[in-house]
């Protein structure tokens, strides 16, 4: 049998359930993977060892006493470092964070310890979320465990790369342009991103509220159902929380594709200028060609606004950014820069700021700031949102004809490390693929559907209509049934040129 930590959740929870392992044995199994591998791939900030054993035992002995628990109760869980945490350290990636220690749990972490998933550590992101490598983060650069030479992808790379390194049984992320889902490509693992007010942000460090989305990371599509099953619901400390029914995201997993529309969208493929790396693009119109075999109805779809998608991003994302990033001056939260002679104290909140953010942080704010400017705002930011709704309408349109849009989750494979550090277009245009669906505020998740002639993961996207993550569920689960793609794991423990990263710290 496969060590603990390389199980899926619904594997592991089936020994629970049987008494063939404990939640002690698996946080242990866990624990001695990540002193393992954390040396090379670098996925943890923190690691809440303390807190994780007392509640794996605690698991233990209800289970003991006879209890019905949750499905995933025991699970070894990593959060990306994003979601505030009741005792434990919070700083989003960046320096001006360091040493917050939140006073409540986010609605997605108490709903986690309510189901009993037991919290390993806090995952490494791009500072505040902003990035699509895990290059940006304030602390330490994580690696991809299928080549340590690569990014893992980002913000949400420290929690994908924990799920493929087997340093984690499933993992949380949170989405604004396509940080679950290409992350989740990159890595070889599946990546869900809700409808838009599906899962609640309450507790979540902001970067642009209106595109911000919180989502699983795992090993295949039944954990990524048995997760939304703990995350989804209505929050009324969230406003833009959905009050609507939650179903059981398990239950039409078998369902199969027979008769479902799948439209490949044609703009995602390499039309007008979204470039899509060959091996990318055959292994898309591989899985397209499977679920047919399958039994869907597929075709070609179309979104005629899609070239505006990352303009308009990089207008509303900013403008949201420079609005939430305002409150960290060094008086509330985290890092202030030691006070100078003569000091006053706008002075402290620029020099705060300056020494606090990082260069990606400072460039989005600039951005932002001056898209919200006087004589600037008509012009951009109002024009923006307009463009916004055109593309929404556009997914509207298209969901007329097809019950799920598919295409790559990213137009390459992992790119390598430093490939894009100095290029911010470059970087930006990573995120082709994804940022529609945020423009939208629609479902999408990534799974896994090949491999690159390098070994290299390739993701396929699906993208669903709002509240339709039970069809995306489905269409995915038929799909990777049909293949060995998810059965693949990485294993980058080996000596390799020497090549490490830092070490997460352990927190109590």
């Amino acid at each position: 049998m496969s060590a603990l930590n390389e199980l899926s959740a619904h594997e592991l929870s089936d020994l629970f359930r049987k008494r063939e392992a404990s939640a002690r044995e698996a946080l242990a199994a866990t624990y001695a993977r990540i002193e393992e591998a954390e040396g090379e791939v670098g996925c943890y900030l923190l690691l809440s060892r303390e807190v994780a054993e007392e509640q794996a035992q605690s698991v233990d002995e209800r289970r003991a006493r006879g209890e019905e628990l949750p499905p995933l109760a025991g699970v070894p869980l990593a959060l990306k470092d994003i979601f505030c945490t009741k005792g434990i350290e919070t700083t989003c990636g960046s320096k001006i964070l360091r040493g917050f220690v939140p006073p409540y749990d986010a609605d997605v972490v108490e709903r986690c310890r309510e189901h009993g998933l037991v919290l390993v550590g806090k995952t490494n992101m791009d500072e505040f979320a902003m990035g699509s490598s895990t290059e940006n983060s304030a602390f330490q650069v994580t690696r991809n465990p299928w080549d340590l030479e690569r990014v893992p992808g980002g913000s949400s790379g420290g929690s994908a790369a924990a799920v493929a390194a087997a340093t984690a049984i499933v993992a949380m992320g949170t989405d604004t342009g396509g940080s679950i889902r290409q992350p989740a490509s990159f890595c070889g693992v599946v990546g869900l991103k809700p409808t838009y007010g599906r899962v609640s942000r309450y507790g979540v460090v902001a970067f642009a509220s209106s595109l911000d989305q919180v989502g699983p990371i795992t090993k295949d599509v039944r954990d990524c159902a048995l997760m939304m099953n703990v995350l989804a619901g209505h929050d009324g400390r969230d406003s833009t929380s959905i009050e609507a029914p939650v179903p059981d995201y398990t239950e039409g997993l078998e369902g199969g594709v027979k008769g479902l529309r799948v439209g490949l969208v044609k703009e995602l493929m390499g039309y007008q200028g979204v470039g899509v790396d060959r091996e990318v693009g055959e292994a898309i119109r591989a899985a397209v060609a499977r679920l047919a075999e399958l039994g869907a109805e597929c075709g070609e779809a179309s979104l005629p606004h899609l070239n505006y998608s990352i303009p308009v991003y990089y207008i509303i994302a900013p403008a949201e950014a420079s609005s939430n990033l305002a409150r960290y001056d060094g008086v509330q939260y985290g890092y202030r820069t030691p006070a100078e002679s003569g000091d006053d104290i706008v002075e402290m909140y620029r020099r705060t700021r300056d020494e606090g953010f990082g260069a990606e942080v400072k460039r989005r704010i600039m951005l932002g700031t001056y898209a919200l400017s006087a004589g600037y705002y008509d012009a951009y930011y109002v024009k923006a949102s307009r463009v916004r709704s055109l593309i929404r309408r556009d997914f509207d349109e298209a969901f007329e004809q097809y019950d799920v849009l598919v295409g790559p989750t990213s137009p390459t494979v992992a790119f390598r490390l430093g490939e894009k550090t100095e290029d911010p277009i470059s970087m930006y245009l990573s995120d082709v693929c994804t940022i529609p669906v945020n423009m939208g505020g629609l479902p999408g998740m990534s799974i896994p559907c090949g491999f690159s002639g390098g070994g290299l993961p390739i993701g396929l996207q699906l993208v669903g209509k709002p509240l339709g993550e039970e069809t995306l569920l489905r269409a995915a689960y038929a799909f990777e049934q049909s293949t060995d793609f998810h059965r693949r794991r990485a294993h980058p423990i080996a000596e390799r040129n020497g090549v490490r990263s830092a070490v997460g710290r352990e927190r109590g």
